[in-house]
């Protein structure tokens, strides 16, 4: 049986791409990051992504802050932004994600933030390619 796999980061990138505002306390975003189940929110300045805030920069500021969660998230966030085009093959993005250590990467086109993919996307995508359907078991 012949796989067609995906072959470009719009194939498997998630969207539309949960965000807050930079001015947002980090107590706001880890409500939304709760509400959606998520690891991570992109950081918007008008409609620029400027950041990612993610569980591990608020472990960190757990540490370091006392007071963390009214802090805007701008304080937090890592940045610069490592971003990626939908048209990006996926074995060069999961490269640059290997690279920087970093577990998430947004997807922008035209400067405009149309994706996000993450370490579970690129799981996904390898293990279709050694012919395993996780949805299936």
């Amino acid at each position: 049986m012949i796989i067609d796999l995906p072959r470009y980061l719009r194939d498997i990138m998630s969207s539309p791409v949960i965000c807050v505002d930079e001015d947002a306390p980090i107590s706001y975003a880890l409500r939304v990051m709760n509400k959606h189940d998520i690891g991570s929110v992109v950081v918007m300045r008008n409609d620029s992504p400027v950041g990612i805030l993610t569980e591990r920069d608020i472990l960190r500021g757990l540490v370091l802050y006392r007071d963390l969660f009214n802090m805007p998230v701008k304080k937090m966030m890592s940045n610069p932004l490592i971003t990626c085009a939908p048209d990006t093959p996926i074995l060069k993005a999961f490269t640059l994600m290997y690279e920087n250590r970093i577990r998430r990467l947004p997807v922008l086109e035209n400067g405009r933030l149309v994706g996000i993919v993450t370490e579970r996307d690129v799981i996904y995508w390898m293990l279709r390619i050694v012919g395993y359907d996780a949805r299936k078991s």
